[in-house]
């Protein structure tokens, strides 16, 4: 397979990860989270709903990964480090009552040395079960266990050119998703059939480069149920007079771009929704202008809310993330936010998803633009009309 990056940027990050580790007094650390074993290793085989962990210890120069046997191979083909450091559970231990393959996998620890080490875990990993740990711990019961949480999240925060040339690509491929969304959505044609459209562009975007599975289904808020945030697609088809709302991804070796738009079936799309536009647009305009490094995620909220104040409406939410990996369920990053109360200053070289949804009493809308923060302000990496379409 090929790596999506060099053996040597690889390496840059192991060394970033470590260094956080020694800060923390911590002898290795056990990685769970998909997102963050594919930017350590570039392991991205649908390996993760079963117990997988890489570790990074201290003394090695290079992760250990430990999965499925029957994914060995899997992480020999697609790991950039030397496949001995690929380690196994049998797999009777798959699913199976009274057992489980964190005891084993604590054994091979202990094998490897690190029986009464000082071990960092995710204790917020999607796939890292409280029954997992359970059976971590008792095996390992000479260690330290240590939450190391959202460490490796936040090494990846910062990315290289490298990272965003795929963030690039993920953003034309998002592109062209909004725009078979718009061409397919017509009174009287189903949302799953649009949906399915949609798929096919995100991973079939043209002959350039493939796109892979978003992190996140394509979301259509249609009507009424554009009031909620995350709705699910039916087989209900659109009809004249609605008011709908997507939020889609493009994903390019697992790197996301995500974009949310909003169309009106009709010639007259209603005053409330044309004026809360106006706002929106005005607000993630302000924001784009002052974003740069080194303002918090409160100051841009701050500027968000004064906008809206002038129209008279509110939103207490988050209005953006940080962004970039994408695996099941999520392709946010869980550390940057611009909402009040975040204080930490944002780097330069981050990715964030500025997503703006006005959820209202029975209607709804949205407005995002994924971009680069810089030293001197932000870099749009989607470019897409952003006022209300009308389709007659």
């Amino acid at each position: 397979m090929t790596l999506p990056f060099s053996t040597e940027e690889f390496r840059t990050r192991t060394k970033t990860v470590k260094s956080q580790m020694r800060a923390r007094d911590v002898d290795i650390l056990m990685v769970s989270d998909p997102g963050n074993i594919y930017w350590l290793t570039g392991i991205e085989n649908w390996t993760f709903y079963v117990p997988q962990f890489v570790l990074v210890a201290l003394d090695k120069e290079e992760p250990i990964w430990i999965g499925r046997e029957i994914d060995v191979n899997g992480a020999k083909l697609s790991g950039w480090f030397d496949p001995e450091n690929v380690y196994s559970y049998p797999e009777e231990l798959i699913q199976k009552d009274g057992v489980h393959p964190s005891t084993f996998i604590g054994s091979i620890i202990k094998t490897l040395g690190y029986g009464t080490a000082s071990i960092g875990y995710e204790s917020d990993s999607y796939y890292f079960s409280v029954m997992s740990f359970d059976y971590l711990t008792k095996e390992l019961d000479t260690a330290a266990f240590v939450d190391c949480n959202l460490m490796v999240n936040w090494a990846r925060t910062i990315k290289t050119d490298a990272e965003f040339t795929y963030l690039h690509q993920a953003s034309r491929i998002v592109e062209k998703a909004m725009n078979v969304a718009y061409e397919r959505i017509e009174p009287g044609v189903r949302q799953c059939d649009v949906v399915a459209e949609i798929y096919k562009t995100q991973i079939s975007p043209g002959p350039e480069f493939g796109g892979d599975l978003t992190a996140v289904c394509p979301l259509i808020l249609v009507g009424e149920n554009a009031s909620t945030a995350h709705p699910i697609w039916n087989d209900d088809p659109f009809e004249l007079g609605q008011t709908i709302a997507l939020e889609l991804g493009g994903a390019r070796r697992r790197y996301t771009s995500a974009l949310a738009r909003t169309l009106h079936l009709g010639a007259n799309a209603p005053e409330k929704l044309i004026e809360t536009s106006k706002a929106v647009e005005e607000g993630l305009e302000q924001i784009l202008t002052f974003l740069k490094a080194g303002v918090t995620g409160d100051e841009v909220h701050e500027i968000w809310n004064k906008t809206l104040a002038k129209y008279n409406l509110t939103k207490n939410s988050r209005i953006g993330y940080a962004q970039g990996i994408g695996f099941p369920p999520d392709w946010g990053e869980h550390t940057i936010s611009l909402r009040k109360g975040e204080e930490r200053p944002i780097d330069a070289d981050t990715c964030i998803h500025i997503m703006i949804g006005m959820w209202m009493d029975g209607w709804g809308m949205e407005m995002s633009e994924t971009v680069r923060v810089t030293t001197s302000g932000t870099e749009c990496l989607t470019s897409f009309p952003r006022e209300i379409y009308l389709k007659p």
